[in-house]
């Protein structure tokens, strides 16, 4: 079983350093920590009276680290899901927050558990998400893997400006696509042709 410490810190690796690209909606951000988490949480890294893009570059992996399994696993309720979901839904948490948990939610519904779509983990997704994960045991986390990266795709389709996380400048597979897929078995991932295919309207 894999420890929450080393997923984060699998987390921080795959987010990288800093970056503050206009067209991310996290925008400023380091080792996958944006500006809006440190404004939201109050930390001013560098005590001078405010929280900006200086405190951004102040944040280290360690710190990384500690905040994603403080406010976006243990708070979140993460650990409540069945071990198969909880990588994925973690790394999908710090990437796209409550989101994450609404996708897994639409993805429960699709397999017809009763269950609302709110982003919020209590006893209903918990029950849900038990209930899918027996029944297929050997899929549960292909599909929500699969789910992810059909939403990626689907905020790219809906958004030009966000098109880059997806695909790449030579026209692969973009960051986002990769992500999703680290999660999935390879025999599920598209192909150049067909991802080639997904994305020939953009």
């Amino acid at each position: 079983m894999q420890r929450v410490r080393d997923i984060a810190e699998e987390i921080v690796a795959r987010e990288g350093g800093f970056v503050n690209d206009p067209d991310d909606p996290g925008g400023a951000t380091k080792h996958g920590v944006t500006i809006h988490t440190l404004r939201r949480l109050g930390l001013d890294l560098d005590g001078d009276g405010d929280v900006d893009v200086a405190d951004v570059r102040r944040v280290t992996p360690a710190r990384a680290v500690d905040l994603f399994i403080a406010h976006y696993y243990d708070r979140p309720g993460i650990t409540r899901l069945p071990q198969a979901l909880r990588a994925s839904v973690f790394d999908m948490q710090v990437n796209a927050g409550a989101n994450a948990v609404r996708i897994l939610q639409r993805l429960l519904r699709h397999m017809g558990q009763a269950v609302a779509v709110d982003g919020v983990i209590g006893p209903q997704t918990v029950a849900a998400a038990e209930a899918a994960a027996r029944a297929a045991p050997d899929h549960i986390a292909d599909a929500y893997g699969i789910a992810r990266r059909g939403y990626y795709l689907r905020l790219a389709d809906a958004r030009p400006a966000l098109r880059k996380f997806a695909r790449s400048r030579a026209g692969g597979k973009g960051g986002w696509i990769r992500r999703a897929e680290a999660f999935i078995a390879p025999r599920y991932h598209l192909s150049e042709a067909e991802f080639q295919g997904r994305v020939a309207q953009w």
